[in-house]
């Protein structure tokens, strides 16, 4: 099957060539396929069937198709705070650009396929517990309806790969809208190569934006574009009390897709000041932060644009300034519009925000689940339950007024509000009992998992433990980098 095809594109190879390094995966010693995901595959036109024979050699990189053109792109970015002008593709490879059945165009990538020029002191390797826990935790942001990369398959390499210890090695293939990033700007923003600036925001509204590309502000509507997806985005982070953990601007993609699942984790009991992150001892991506650094990182963003937007400095600064000045404001309206939904509000009232306020304070204190009290909420707006022994009494009955002044039957809200609050999320102790359990061979734990988290809103009683909190003694969580 050396004539393997399978319908690849790729418009990135097609911008100038400072843009990547051309080369291909570097080969593993003993490549298993691990899981696949046959819906997705199914979505991108793949012909499981075809593929079979040869599935673990192309999703490890060992044998490529024909029409792969692959490459390992340039990008900049801020981590933590700190500019670092040359980051790039260090363990990554694009083969190409697939159009599924639906028409979307969609980026797939090979993470930890090995070196690259851009790979500094890095092995380009990547293990096998962060390629399962990605494929985990895209696949349930999936589910949950939030917009995120996702995981086609996971190959196990037969080669260790050494971080504190010595680790089994994997590759994920990635699939994206794109791997453009507000870093990817920054790297030619930084070289002062402006002309690379123009190419790469006509190339990102093409693919995209296309409906601004005849604006003749379509930069600074581009601009605008990004921070409106960013806003819900983040919105629907908080919704759920996920924590990406490393909101760097090398990790902040333009197409409004969560990427890069590295130190992730979702909150169990409530705290706005959560981090899960090993690195993170300042608290700089702490749950409550996450709509500031998505502000901050807009306003790189938007550095990068200026040229782009006005030929009059002071112009361009103003103009821009307003659309990162606008971002609160677009991040309120999706945060509050879907807190209303969690509450089974249908429609707006001014005291709605402190409602919501007084409920997230009275589960801080309480040290309540995050996840569980929403679900069980639902079961109060049945009357299936008089109270929440985590919630007071005073505000249930501020709330049941509320709920008298919308026009839904009780049920009917009920019903709406298990739509939006999930029973199950991807648990970080059920998670590490699946990878500990990958890494002696047994796949059955994440198999499980991952079909538990396929159908969130769901009860799924015979499932019911997987929506549990974790036992004290789990507690504090940490997540390290490792893909």
């Amino acid at each position: 099957m050396d004539d393997l095809q399978l319908g690849f594109d790729n418009s990135y190879r097609r911008l100038p060539e400072r843009f990547y390094a051309c080369l291909p995966p570097t080969p593993v010693a003993a490549p298993r396929l691990l899981a696949l995901n046959a819906d997705l595959a199914e979505t991108l036109g793949l012909d499981l069937a075809s593929l079979a024979p040869v599935a673990a050699e192309l999703f490890a990189g060992n044998r490529l198709p024909v029409d792969a053109e692959p490459i390992a792109t340039a990008y900049a970015g801020h981590q933590f705070g700190q500019f670092v002008p040359q980051l790039g593709d260090g363990r990554a490879i694009l083969l190409g650009e697939l159009v599924g059945r639906d028409g979307r165009r969609r980026d797939v990538q090979l993470k930890g396929s090995g070196r690259t020029p851009f790979s500094r002191h890095g092995d380009g390797r990547a293990a096998l517990g962060p390629v399962l826990r990605e494929f985990l935790v895209s696949e349930a942001m999936h589910a949950l309806g939030i917009p995120t990369t996702r995981a086609l398959a996971a190959v196990l390499t037969g080669e260790p790969v050494v971080r504190e210890e010595v680790l089994p090695g994997a590759v994920l293939t990635r699939v994206a809208a794109s791997h453009i990033r507000v870093g990817t700007f920054q790297y030619f923003a930084a070289r002062g190569d402006v002309e690379a600036v123009r190419a790469l925001a006509d190339h990102a509204i093409a693919l995209h934006y296309p409906q601004l590309a005849d604006m003749p502000d379509r930069y600074l509507a581009f601009l605008a574009a990004v921070a409106e997806r960013q806003a819900y985005l983040v919105a629907r982070w908080m919704h759920v009390g996920f924590v990406h953990g490393v909101m760097n601007t090398d990790n902040m993609a333009v197409s409004g897709e969560t990427i890069d699942y590295g130190p992730c984790a979702f909150m169990d009991a409530y705290d706005p000041a959560t981090v899960f992150s090993s690195i993170d001892q300042f608290g700089r991506y702490a749950f409550a932060n996450q709509p500031y650094i998505a502000r901050w990182n807009i306003a790189r963003l938007a550095e990068t644009l200026l040229d782009l937007i006005d030929p009059d400095s002071d112009a361009a600064i103003a103009r821009a300034s307003e659309v990162v000045d606008a971002f609160p404001a677009a991040f309120e309206r999706h945060w509050l519009g879907g807190m209303r939904a969690k509450l089974g509000l249908a429609t707006a009232e001014p005291e709605d925000r402190v409602l919501v306020a007084e409920l997230l304070a009275a589960m801080h204190t309480a040290g309540a689940d995050y996840t569980l009290t929403f679900r069980r909420l639902a079961a109060v707006a049945a009357g299936d339950a008089e109270t929440l022994d985590a919630i007071p009494a005073a505000w249930i009955a501020r709330w049941r007024q509320r709920l008298a002044r919308e026009p839904a039957a009780p049920a009917e809200r009920a019903a709406a509000m298990r739509a939006v609050n999930p029973a199950f999320i991807p648990r970080n102790h059920r998670v590490e009992e699946a990878l500990a359990a990958a890494r002696t061979g047994d796949l059955r734990p994440f198999e499980t998992l991952l079909r538990v988290l396929s159908r969130p809103y769901d009860d799924q009683p015979e499932h019911a433990a997987y929506a549990a909190p974790p036992p004290p003694s789990d507690r504090p969580y940490r997540t390290f980098c490792g893909t």
